[in-house]
């Protein structure tokens, strides 16, 4: 079922958050997440083929897939993306991907040519008109992968935010915000430290989202932050988090 995140009768933003059996597929929970405002409608990262039947089927109720006008991937992993080809086929949407990984969307369709539905992001970004609104596909960066990019939506005020802020629990726990901070911490510390490079881009990453308003911020793994204050002890905690090459020595670069 989808859970509503935001509804002003015009604009919605919608979190799908068990649509992966991860017990059954041995997979990763993932989220998927649809923006409509009026008649126009946006995915940000709807996943791989085992998210696609359902998540056809939940959007419905609010948007009809044929009328989708965009196609949002945070980056090119499989549980971002891979069901592309079966989106291509079944509507007209453009998809809009960092210009490092549009040549390489391709595989994931079956040979036929997309290319002018194919939408590079420029490495510092770039507003996105959907309807009556402009998100932001905002620089992500080395956050894991090396062209990444998050979107914001100013009239929501909600930051989908890909892998920052991720959280490694089962589908049942990602349905309900974050809580208890501290708590819920061993359940972001591991990824964190493993994939996301280093303090600097962290430290940069807080400096952008701290001048937007941002409401909420939503992972594609894992539970949701919901208001001012639950986003600013995210903020807080990964701009001191050191990771990934912070952590690295030569003890790691040594042949078995």
């Amino acid at each position: 079922m989808a859970v509503e995140l935001y509804n002003d009768g015009k604009h919605v933003c919608l979190a799908f958050y068990d649509l992966v059996d991860e017990e059954a597929d041995h997979a990763v929970q993932c989220n998927q997440f649809l923006i409509v405002d009026g008649d126009h409608g946006a995915l940000v990262d709807p996943g791989g083929n085992m998210t696609y039947n359902g998540l056809l089927m939940g959007m419905q109720r609010y948007f009809p897939s044929k009328n989708l006008d965009y196609i949002l991937a945070s980056h090119a992993d499989p549980d971002i993306i891979a069901s592309l080809n079966k989106w291509m086929v079944t509507t007209s949407c453009r998809v809009m991907i960092s210009k490092l990984w549009a040549r390489f969307l391709p595989h994931f369709t079956t040979g036929r040519d997309y290319t002018d539905r194919i939408i590079g992001i420029p490495d510092e970004g770039m507003l996105v008109p959907l309807g009556q609104c402009k998100l932001k596909a905002l620089p992500a960066h080395f956050m894991h992968s090396e062209g990444n990019f998050q979107f914001y939506d100013p009239i929501s005020k909600i930051l989908f935010s890909g892998d920052m802020g991720a959280s490694l629990i089962d589908h049942a726990d990602a349905l309900q915000p974050v809580k208890d901070f501290d708590k819920h911490i061993q359940y972001m510390i591991g990824f964190h430290r493993r994939y996301m490079v280093s303090n600097k881009i962290g430290r940069f990453w807080v400096n952008m989202v701290r001048s937007l308003d941002v409401e909420m911020i939503v992972p594609q793994h894992g539970a949701r932050f919901e208001g001012k204050a639950m986003v600013n002890r995210f903020l807080d905690w990964i701009e001191n988090l050191q990771c990934g090459v912070d952590l690295m020595t030569q003890e790691n670069y040594r042949a078995p």
